[in-house]
């Protein structure tokens, strides 16, 4: 169990970063629909916890007879090494269920998120995580099949964002564009948000959150340094937003301050799967190409795909995400992580053996065999002593597991969710604002809001 200082101000810092989402989705979205856009982040957020307790938690850790825990927490009330667990799992189930919220702004019924809030945080990603984080099949793929250590992942590059990123693919994909988003030609018009300044301040709270966020998690885990961990992290952010920087002068003769923010978020989603297990160069190589990616990538879903995504959640979470679960397969240098998933891969020389546990391994750690943590594939050229690719075969096998069961599900879950509560507001509430209509609010009242965007539709 961790120190219990160090674990609740991981915890903390992992439940700042809602302030952060919050902040940086109100601010990517119109004014007239500010107050809706917050109250939809904040209610996803306190359905997600309320779901993991009830059965969320249980199907994650696995049934009580294998180490796991039953529902609503039962029987983990008394075991105070599985509160650290629970808290900080479910804080990280949260994000992944609130990270839709952005790509759906502007038009979600409330409603249908409170329901949609239930089961994010019950259903697919718990169960995503039981595969990579508890001994699942993804993660004994390096003991049933010899693939690296299995599927690894630190801290949610894939169980986190890539099954966020996705979920809000599927989402997107059902609702459709706001109105007005696309002219007659299929091509996007520009919807600016309202306030850059929440954009930013959200982002600097997120990069703060995140530091806790990964290292909560490296935290609870065997063979992991945190220090490196909130290294890596740091490194990536600052790598992602200056690659963003870079590719919107070089794509557009000027920075994008709203994609300089996303580089910085893409940054963070990449590295965090692999932030324990690669050097700081890896780590600044992870986080600029994630940088890279996510103007790309956005570009690709607005005007390719035709896909609204108002503030590029599938972008920053979803494809980096995915980045970051293939670049651990590949940068992994072999220094952290032995015995991960219970793998051992033994090295003396250029001889190589793997071993289970027990009075052999004991022998050959005793002869002088040394016990390689998780490699990548081109682990060799950053120090390891071989290269693994069957690691990277692993990651590979996660990613395409998440986004057939991930997919699938949040795809049926939206279609049946909108024949329970309608899915889409009415079309008058979204041309005229859904501050009052949805939530009864006004997020400034003071002022007389004019929604510019809707010049020629």
């Amino acid at each position: 169990m961790p120190n219990s200082a160090s674990w609740l101000v991981c915890a903390a810092l992992a439940l700042l970063m809602q302030a952060g989402f919050a902040l940086v989705n109100t601010g990517l979205c119109r004014a007239k629909n500010a107050s809706q856009v917050a109250a939809a982040n904040f209610i996803i957020f306190l359905c997600a916890l309320l779901a993991f307790w009830v059965c969320g938690f249980a199907l994650m850790s696995g049934p009580p007879g294998e180490g796991g825990h039953g529902f609503f927490f039962s029987p983990a009330g008394n075991d105070h090494h599985a509160v650290p667990l629970f808290v900080i799992a479910a804080l990280l189930v949260a994000v992944a269920a609130v990270i839709p919220a952005g790509a759906l702004a502007e038009r979600w019924s409330l409603r249908n998120a409170v329901l949609y809030g239930f089961f994010a945080g019950a259903l697919p990603v718990a169960i995503y995580g039981r595969w990579i984080w508890n001994n699942g099949w993804l993660a004994r793929l390096g003991q049933t099949v010899d693939l690296g250590h299995g599927a690894v992942d630190l801290a949610g590059a894939s169980v986190v964002h890539l099954a966020g990123g996705v979920i809000a693919l599927a989402g997107a994909i059902v609702l459709g564009p706001r109105a007005g988003k696309y002219a007659r030609d299929g091509r996007p018009r520009p919807i600016p948000g309202h306030n850059l300044v929440y954009v930013v301040t959200g982002t600097m709270i997120l990069f703060v959150s995140w530091l806790g966020f990964n290292a909560a998690w490296a935290s609870l885990g065997p063979s992991v340094d945190v220090a490196l961990v909130v290294l890596n992290t740091l490194l990536a952010g600052a790598a992602g937003g200056f690659a963003a920087y870079v590719t919107t002068v070089r794509q557009f003769g000027k920075p994008d301050p709203s994609m300089l923010c996303n580089g910085v978020l893409a940054g963070l989603a990449g590295i965090s799967g692999a932030a324990g297990f690669v050097n700081s160069f890896a780590a600044v190589v992870i986080g600029a190409v994630a940088g890279i990616i996510v103007v790309h990538s956005v570009l690709l879903f607005e005007t390719r795909l035709k896909i609204d995504d108002p503030v590029g959640a599938i972008s920053v979470h979803g494809a980096c995400g995915l980045w970051g679960t293939v670049a651990l397969g590949l940068f992994a240098d072999g220094r952290h992580g032995a015995g991960w998933h219970g793998v051992h891969v033994l090295v003396r020389g250029g001889a190589i053996q793997r071993v289970p546990e027990g009075q052999i391994y004991l022998q050959l750690v005793g002869d002088g065999w040394n016990d390689l943590g998780v490699t990548g594939a081109l682990g060799k050229i950053f120090g390891a002593a071989t290269a693994d690719w069957g690691q990277l075969a692993a990651q590979c096998l996660a990613i395409l597991a998440g986004l057939v069961f991930i997919g699938l599900a949040a795809f049926a879950w939206f279609k049946i969710a909108n024949l329970i509560v309608r899915m889409r507001v009415r079309r008058d509430f979204e041309l005229g604002g859904l501050n009052l209509p949805e939530t009864g609010a006004e997020c400034y009242p003071d002022f007389n809001l004019t929604d510019k965007s809707q010049t020629g539709f």
